[in-house]
């Protein structure tokens, strides 16, 4: 019923031939003002127009052997660890050229901190952001058993990071235990879980954990859900309003087709939109 009212109330407000202009670059798209509607319930909302790249980028792109990465769906901001010390206490590089994206890296800091003060404090990175060079070269010296081409690694993201101890192997390691525990509150996912190879397509990894920001870290972990499953759950629900850490959150779905999707944001809300690398694009807001 929402969707058929959205849909009514955006053929009423623009008409046909202005949704026929639309159909332009992702540049004139970009361009279009939003404009408010009145809502079913009397709230409002901004329609807004998305170009048909976002579906390839945000923090809740699946990419995977199935799905590759897009060149717009790497971070814009790509930093080298060791040369942000600001950014670096509290763990070790295994590598100094190691890089991540920024926002990542100052989440990670955060929750490197928060470990220490339950007295965790072996962390180390051992891997992080790849470029398709790199992942290439990886790929002809491991193989397909152990490493992906390059564009179908979480990795060439920049969202995506393995950790490891400097005491023991991370499946025995307090930081593994830790981080299991913890790293969704800080909007971190371990995203191949032992119990679900058969829907990852990946073995149990406790090293490789992966960005997707709040409230989506938490969802995923109270239902048990990895990326692949979250997705299809938005998917299938289209819209869902969820309280987590007191903030309500509300969270929806829409498919994108051609090259400019109308999707309607809470007005005077904060909001998020990402892709799904697949099909559609989620807008996550809250007050």
């Amino acid at each position: 019923m929402k969707k058929r009212v959205f849909c009514a109330v955006m053929i009423v407000l623009l008409g046909w031939e202005v949704l026929h202009q639309y159909t332009g670059t992702d540049e004139r798209v970009n361009r279009l003002q939003p404009v408010q509607i009145m809502n079913g319930d009397h709230s409002r909302s901004d329609l807004t127009a998305i170009s048909s790249s976002r579906l390839y980028q945000g923090n809740l792109l699946l990419v995977n052997k199935d799905y590759a990465l897009h060149p717009e769906g790497i971070t814009s901001d790509i930093i080298t660890l060791s040369e942000h010390g600001e950014l670096t206490a509290g763990y070790a590089l295994l590598d100094n050229s190691t890089q991540l994206s920024k926002t990542v890296a100052m989440q990670f800091a955060r929750m490197v901190e928060a470990a220490g003060g339950d007295g965790v404090s072996q962390f180390l990175i051992s891997s992080g952001y790849r470029d398709t060079d790199k992942q290439k070269q990886l790929y002809e010296e491991k193989g397909a058993d152990y490493a992906l081409p390059p564009g179908h690694s979480e990795h060439n993201l920049g969202l995506s990071l393995d950790i490891g101890s400097s005491q023991m192997e991370m499946s025995r390691a307090p930081e593994g235990r830790w981080l299991e525990a913890n790293a969704w509150d800080y909007g971190f996912i371990l995203r191949y879980p032992k119990d679900k190879s058969d829907i990852t397509g990946i073995q149990y990894e406790p090293w490789h954990f992966r960005y997707v920001g709040l409230p989506h870290s938490i969802i995923m972990r109270d239902k048990h859900y990895t990326l692949e499953e979250y997705l299809d759950y938005l998917k299938e629900q289209q819209s869902v309003t969820l309280k987590v850490k007191g903030i309500v959150y509300n969270i929806s779905y829409y498919p994108v087709n051609g090259k400019s999707t109308f999707v309607p944001i809470p007005a005077g809300q904060h909001y998020d939109i990402s892709g799904n690398n697949v099909d559609g694009v989620i807008v996550t807001a809250h007050p």
